[in-house]
């Protein structure tokens, strides 16, 4: 079976979480700082992230990545992994933002909006938060 297969659920979260840190993590730590219930249960998480050949351990006891992996639905960017809809809502940002300079240079000229451009900006704004919302709630997973 695939990693990317084998990435899903708290073995996700436990991943993303060990790339973000970019440093040492042991099972105490980790449960804290990837908000899990306990370290037994980031410790057996840990174990199937070594069978997979992505952590290992430290002579110190603590959990560092081996191999940094692509993971479906995150962009690894400078060593980090972020949700891919965070990058969709700055996209629709980006548009926004010459849409908005288009409305304002459509006012400056004395005229104004028509009722489809009005609709266009309503539908970027709507898809910008909808995509943020999800990405920062896939982060949170």
């Amino acid at each position: 079976m695939p990693v990317d297969e084998e990435l899903e659920g708290t073995t996700l979260k436990v991943y993303v979480t060990l790339v973000n840190e970019n440093k040492p993590l042991g099972p105490r730590e980790l449960a804290r700082v990837a908000s899990l219930s306990s370290p037994s249960v980031a410790y057996r998480q840990l174990q199937k992230l070594e069978e997979l050949g992505l952590v290992e351990k430290t002579n110190y006891g603590d959990y560092v990545v081996k191999q940094r992996q692509m993971v479906k639905g995150y962009f690894l960017v400078g060593g980090k992994l972020f949700p891919r809809f965070v990058f969709y809502s700055f996209f629709f940002a980006g548009i926004l933002s010459v849409e908005v300079v288009i409305a304002a240079a459509t006012y400056s000229i004395g005229q104004a909006l028509e009722y489809d451009f009005a609709m266009l900006v309503f539908v970027t704004v709507i898809a910008m938060i909808l995509f943020l919302v999800e990405g920062a709630l896939s982060t949170r997973k």
